[in-house]
């Protein structure tokens, strides 16, 4: 029997990319679902791409400055996308917000990690939004991606609890822990087709327990 056939994944990336470099060490495992076959930037510099290259993955940087417009940007990322034969966009850290078309093109085949256990904190500065608020626990959120920003439906969740003495770097440094165990769960459950999009809502498989599907680290 023929191996199954792999899901095509592009990760979107803008700094460093150490989501991305959890995602390309378990998709290096036979047994995973996804194959990471492009990591593009929005910005050339971003030390992330030569992490991949060295890995032989093939890389993309589109300088969303030389764009006239983010409509423009979009088109050309699109355009890429679509000749690299691309099934499912993953976003690590990618400082971006796209067009509502280029989400609609994507939409079920998008997905985004936020370092909040969403609904709470959407936006930038979520550990000190967190600290402010005086939350017990905080983490992080694998969602898919849809036109609000940080409003699309929730696939995976881990918490770490806010310790007294807390600052953000210290929150941020241990929630960043979770997330790249996390994030690779995440993709897996999509990619394997065991997580999918309907409507509003994440519908996982019959073969999925509850401990896929919402990860609990204190």
């Amino acid at each position: 029997m023929a191996p199954a056939k792999k899901t095509r994944v592009a990760i979107l990336i803008s700094g460093r990319g150490s989501n991305m470099a959890s995602l390309i060490a378990a998709a290096a495992a036979p047994d995973f679902p996804a194959e990471i076959v492009l990591v593009a930037s929005n910005r050339p510099e971003a030390g992330g791409l030569a992490f991949a290259a060295e890995r032989g993955i093939a890389t993309l940087a589109l300088d969303h400055r030389a764009y006239p417009s983010r409509a423009a940007f979009d088109a050309a990322l699109q355009a890429e996308l679509t000749a690299a034969d691309i099934d499912l966009v993953v976003l690590a850290g990618f400082m971006r917000i796209f067009s509502a078309g280029f989400v609609e093109a994507w939409a079920g085949r998008m997905i985004n990690i936020h370092p909040s256990l969403l609904p709470l904190f959407k936006g930038v500065h979520t550990h000190e939004q967190a600290l402010k608020a005086g939350v017990r626990l905080h983490g992080c959120t694998v969602h898919y991606v849809v036109p609000e920003l940080d409003a699309g439906p929730i696939i995976a969740q881990a918490a770490v609890p806010v310790l007294p003495g807390d600052d953000a770097d210290a929150l941020a440094a241990r929630i960043l822990v979770q997330e790249h165990r996390l994030y690779p769960q995440a993709l897996a459950l999509v990619a394997g087709g065991r997580a999918r999009l309907e409507g509003e809502w994440v519908v996982f498989s019959d073969d999925v327990p509850p401990a896929d599907g919402a990860l609990l680290s204190l």
